[in-house]
């Protein structure tokens, strides 16, 4: 009975101490993953600084002219210029005769400013995340860190949504600034909110199309080529359709079509269910770039 009772103790003993090796170990290999994830997504968000402080800086200086503008006096200038170039002010969708002052912004910021430098950053990061990299020979030392593929480009993509994150949110930070310290109670703050929301979802899939040129591609040229060329060309012929006429068909052939200002504003079904549609693809474009980058040769 007694040399039992120790056989067993001896045996519990040894389960013991082996269960509670396996605990260490994979307590430690979860901690060096941990940081060698963190580690990557703080080195790649340094070099979003000077971008983000860069754009951060552009959109205060226009988004303050721009809302500072909404007086009368000031109204009828930007009038007449609509009226010497109607083609022109259509184009980067600038309307006259805003009814209140969320409608003069999303004339004056929504067409051109909060499109175009939030899409630039896209390009820039999102060409810089993968591609660049494999272009210069260095994947070898992300490969080689105690990391998955897919971990390595799931923290990419993170990096990516981080920055566009921050450019809007700071975007409408000082939007609500301006609006209320200059014009107190003339702003609608939920649509506000709403309207970015729609507009963040745009770039999130513009940042997709980026990462995805930047899995696919091995060569930067090809990777900015598609990655910068497929936004910019978009955007072209959104200009088009803006201008009417025979060039309004070209707004079929424009994922920017799916943002509509005026529509979520005014908080029709159709506009919500395009910022929703555009949400979904960034979703996929997302996707679709770590089950490549996971198949990709990377020739190390």
């Amino acid at each position: 009975m007694i040399v039992s009772e120790q056989l067993n103790y001896i045996k519990t003993r040894r389960f013991h101490a082996i269960f509670m090796s396996v605990i260490i170990e994979f307590s430690r290999c979860i901690g060096t993953y941990s940081s060698a994830k963190f580690e990557l997504y703080k080195r790649e968000m340094k070099g979003s600084i000077k971008l983000l402080i860069v754009f951060s800086a552009i959109i205060t200086m226009y988004v303050s002219i721009i809302i500072n503008m909404y007086d009368p006096q000031m109204k009828k200038t930007l009038d007449s210029f609509a009226e010497v170039m109607p083609e022109l002010m259509a184009s980067v969708g600038m309307k006259t005769n805003a009814a209140n002052l969320l409608g003069f912004m999303v004339s004056y910021l929504y067409g051109f400013i909060l499109l175009i430098f939030p899409m630039l950053f896209c390009i820039l990061r999102g060409n810089a995340l993968i591609a660049k990299y494999v272009d210069k020979g260095s994947m070898v030392s992300l490969v080689a860190a105690p990391v998955k593929r897919r971990t390595i480009a799931s923290t990419q993509i993170e990096v990516l949504v981080s920055g566009i994150l921050l450019l809007i949110f700071y975007s409408t930070a000082v939007e609500l600034i301006c609006a209320i310290s200059g014009f107190p109670g003339e702003l609608d703050i939920k649509e506000l909110l709403i309207l970015n929301g729609g507009l963040l979802c745009l770039h999130l899939f513009i940042g997709g199309i980026c990462f995805l040129s930047s899995c696919i591609f091995s060569d930067t040229k090809y990777c900015v080529a598609f990655g910068a060329g497929i936004p910019a060309f978009m955007y072209v012929l959104q200009m088009l359709a803006n201008v009417g006429g025979n060039a309004e068909k070209a707004k079929y052939f424009t994922f920017f079509t799916l943002f509509r200002p005026d529509g979520i504003i005014a908080g029709e079904s159709g506009a919500i269910v395009g910022a929703f549609v555009l949400l979904a693809g960034a979703v996929i474009l997302y996707a679709l770039g770590i089950m490549i980058f996971e198949r990709k040769d990377l020739h190390i």
